[in-house]
């Protein structure tokens, strides 16, 4: 029987970098996207289902607590993380999770979209194999900042993360743009509602998602197999242009690269005739990604009515060529305008020349 440790100290230790992150960070977001993810984080405090509100009284004063926390610990710096008598750093997630992987438990560390740093423990429910790579599907989150990320890979690992991916997809299906909202619809007929309202949407929540679970599943094995954009030089770009459209356009190529490559949730979408997935990912495209890969949404209008899954491949190859391309391009702006050393002049390069043209589309 494994023995079970005191995981206390660790979890306050945990949870306290968490509100240090969300201090520090909670000016790169808009006021709607600061909203939706107060929301989010207070109805996995609150054990809230992704529909669930609580009461406007209630949210308006814990939100009110929340701030007030993070005036007082921003600038703090990460607390190390005590466990079983040693002492970690906060990124040293390998030598954490040996430890943990013994009690059911996963840590995750990283930094994500403007740097943010990120941190959340969640229990284990299942481990697999997928093409030689490890993967972990999470359950209970026992701690967690802001940012609700329904998957990634760390440590050559894909993570998914169910309660993250729940809030997350909810919040897709809700706000999405009226553009998005036909593919949605015949995504969810495909997933055998009986109709798309909102209430057969709770109901059916279960196989929505586990639609869902496998297209985030394949795009990290898509990130993790990926050969086209050198994992250092991208972790450089995003270093060096934080919260920038430099980022965004880095972090949209190297999604698009992902989904459009030889292992990643196009390619399993098609080869597994995932009617469903096609259409949640056709609905979902936005930002960079529609005046990048408009061949995606044009081959589904025809797929609709004939079904022909040739028409998706051609898109899918056309997605992955472009994607190249603009990899390429961007870093080769990047290594040959200076790079780091005259940030203003990449940075005004790598606009004119990538994504003003995007934008005018």
């Amino acid at each position: 029987m494994t023995q079970k440790i005191d995981l206390n100290p660790f979890l306050h230790a945990l949870q306290t970098n968490c509100d240090i992150s969300d201090a520090g960070g909670a000016g790169i977001f808009s006021i709607c996207g600061m909203a939706l993810r107060l929301r989010d984080l207070n109805k996995w405090e609150k054990g809230l289902n992704p529909w669930e509100e609580n009461h406007p009284e209630r949210l308006v004063k814990w939100i009110d607590e929340k701030e007030r926390l993070w005036d007082k610990i921003e600038g703090t710096p990460f607390s190390p993380l005590p466990l079983l008598g040693r002492i970690y750093d906060p990124f040293d997630t390998k030598a954490i999770n040996r430890v943990l992987t013994s009690q059911n438990l996963f840590y995750g560390a990283g930094y994500a979209h403007s740097l943010k740093p990120t941190f959340f423990l969640a229990e284990i429910e299942k481990a697999f194999d997928l093409h030689g790579n490890s993967v972990l599907i999470l359950g209970r989150e026992r701690a967690r900042d802001l940012l609700t990320i329904p998957a990634l890979n760390q440590d050559n690992r894909i993570i998914i993360r169910q309660e993250s991916a729940s809030l997350f997809l909810w919040d897709q299906m809700v706000y999405l743009k009226k553009s998005g909202r036909r593919f949605l619809h015949y995504a969810l007929k495909k997933c055998r509602l009986p109709d798309t309202s909102l209430e057969n949407r709770k109901i059916h929540f279960p196989s929505i998602l586990s639609v869902q679970v496998q297209t985030y599943m394949h795009h990290e094995l898509g990130e993790i197999t990926d050969t086209v954009f050198d994992h250092q030089t991208f972790r450089e770009i995003v270093s060096a242009f934080p919260h920038t459209p430099v980022e965004l356009l880095a972090r949209t190529v190297k999604d698009l690269l992902a989904d459009t490559g030889p292992k990643g949730t196009l390619t399993h979408i098609i080869k597994t005739k995932n009617s469903a997935g096609l259409g949640f990912y056709a609905a979902f495209q936005d930002g960079l990604f529609k005046p990048l890969f408009p061949q995606l949404r044009q081959a589904f209008e025809k797929f609709a009515s004939d079904q022909d899954w040739d028409g998706i491949e051609k898109a899918r190859i056309t997605g992955f060529n472009t994607a190249q391309t603009y990899t390429r391009e961007l870093i080769d702006i990047f290594l040959n305008t200076s790079g780091q050393k005259d940030k203003g002049k990449t940075a005004d390069t790598i606009n004119k020349k990538l994504i003003e043209p995007l934008l005018a589309v």
